[in-house]
């Protein structure tokens, strides 16, 4: 409210009452104004402040919901990087899953081939055992398995006699036939392996066991070959007392030691991973 000075009430006293009611009016007229204007001021500050209090309150729950929104986006950032992860790890997982397949698919086929060749190893001591199944019945050969290789072993005191590298009549006989059947079995290698007992012997044709088991290898190899069997397919080797059966203890033993031993060669080539073998040495 509008207030009047003093001074201007006293000169109101001065006034004539027609000016003064004309005053008073425009007095009144402003106070009314001047409330009329104050209350749409206070309504419209009532009204800022609703207004302020409602953005404050709307601001307050948009923050809310920023902070609910962005606790749910790292959830799924979470969820995203785990789900990216795991991804990660089955496609380490396949990768090795594969490379297992992979190797266990290399070590059934070379099991398979190994069985194969087992297989064929087998049926080839059969049909070995068969082909001298006369000679073995006789008494005159045996055929067996030596650390994994087929043997066909010959009794030495039927074909050489003591301290000699001459085949007998009986140990010619005998050779041609081991022969003529060796010869007739294509595509193998045979090794004639000379052995003796511990008896010493020291002559000037053999001056230890080395050279006779060495020189009735070579005698049974020429007789191989004069029966049949390719001479690039025959070799001779000597072991002499080194390589007994039994203990030398007996004369049976010593017998069992005096021996001719007519090995299959291996062949390499057929067994797997041969290609491979030939590149660890070079060609």
């Amino acid at each position: 409210m509008t207030l009047i000075p003093s001074l201007f009430l006293l000169s109101l006293a001065c006034v004539p009452q027609k000016k003064f009611d004309a005053l008073e009016a425009q007095l009144t007229e402003a106070q009314a104004t001047a409330a009329s204007e104050i209350a749409a001021r206070d309504a419209k500050v009532k009204s800022l402040e609703g207004s302020l209090a409602s953005e404050v309150d709307g601001a307050r729950a948009l923050g809310e919901q920023i902070r609910a929104t962005k606790t749910e986006l790292d959830a799924k950032q979470a969820a995203v990087d785990a789900l990216t992860s795991e991804k990660a790890a089955l496609t380490t997982d396949k990768t090795k899953l594969k490379a297992a397949v992979e190797e266990t698919a290399t070590a059934l086929k070379e099991l398979q081939a190994r069985k194969a060749q087992a297989e064929a190893r087998i049926a080839q001591y059969r049909d070995l055992v068969a082909r001298f199944k006369t000679l073995s019945d006789a008494g005159r050969l045996t055929v067996k398995i030596v650390d994994g290789r087929m043997v066909v072993v010959l009794a030495t005191d039927v074909l050489f006699a003591s301290g000699k590298a001459d085949l007998s009549e009986a140990g010619k006989t005998a050779i041609a036939e081991v022969g003529a059947v060796l010869a007739s079995i294509p595509d193998r290698k045979y090794q004639v392996e000379g052995h003796t007992d511990n008896d010493p012997i020291k002559t000037a044709q053999f001056p230890s066991n080395w050279e006779l088991a060495s020189a009735r290898a070579i005698t049974v190899v020429r007789a191989m070959i004069a029966s049949g069997v390719a001479a690039d397919r025959v070799s001779a080797a000597a072991y002499g007392e080194f390589r007994p059966v039994a203990n030398n203890t007996t004369p049976d033993a010593k017998a069992a030691n005096r021996r001719i031993e007519i090995t299959v060669v291996a062949d390499l080539s057929q067994l797997p991973g041969f290609e491979e073998l030939q590149t660890i040495g070079g060609k």
